[in-house]
């Protein structure tokens, strides 16, 4: 998956000559952290909630009504514009977005192409829905994890075990813990319970949460 495919396209952004006020009502209207600033396409930056709230008269001001209307008239954001906004790519791939994002701890990433056009945006929300598809919650189902030693071949020798029973294999995902990887399929079956039975008569290991209930229970006790 890539970035482009899963991006916002339409997204609010502003101007440097943007008021400060429009753009508190932006941020307030559309829940969001940041505001892009784009000129003529371009990505020139970003203006940040705690930047506008900051520049903003607070209610202990001595400026008269009159003039505290002067001043929101003519304040605009052009001083408050970061230059530091990382960003990626539409052909970047989705799981390095979303690395960026842990990384740095970012609610979101401006999508740009080679040229610095703004193209998109990428967020949280994005991303929990390219995992939901990547995982194929919605094309229902039934969820099961194998747990195995960490081996070349492993993927594609479960996958026929699936095969040569008929079992049509809807997603897969792979995890790893230490030594062992947990191979997590969605697969379409009436009983589950059936295949966990064969699974194990070849030897393979099928966990669940109570596998790990004693790990989870110990870090958070």
């Amino acid at each position: 998956m890539y970035v482009g495919l899963a991006m916002l396209k339409h997204v609010p952004t502003i101007t440097s000559d943007t008021l400060v006020i429009k753009a508190d009502r932006m941020m307030e209207e559309h829940k969001l952290w940041i505001l892009l600033v784009v000129e003529n396409g371009l990505l020139k930056g970003y203006v940040a909630k705690e930047d506008i709230r900051a520049a903003l008269p607070s209610g202990a001001t001595t400026f008269s009504k009159h003039e505290l209307n002067y001043l929101l008239s003519k304040m605009t954001v052009q001083k408050l514009v970061r230059k530091d906004m990382p960003i990626v790519h539409p052909e970047t791939d989705i799981e390095e977005a979303a690395k960026i994002m842990h990384d740095l701890n970012l609610a979101g990433l401006a999508v740009v192409d080679k040229k610095n056009i703004l193209k998109g945006y990428i967020s949280h929300r994005s991303m929990l829905a390219v995992l939901i598809e990547e995982m194929g919650l919605d094309l229902g189902g039934q969820r099961i994890t194998i747990q195995a030693e960490d081996r070349k071949g492993l993927m594609a020798e479960i996958s026929k075990f699936f095969f040569e029973l008929g079992i049509n294999i809807l997603s897969t995902s792979i995890f790893y813990r230490a030594q062992q990887r947990l191979l997590v399929f969605r697969i379409q079956t009436d009983d589950l319970e059936e295949i966990h039975k064969k699974l194990t008569l070849q030897g393979y290991s099928i966990v669940g949460p109570e596998y790990f209930a004693k790990e989870w229970d110990e870090k958070y006790a």
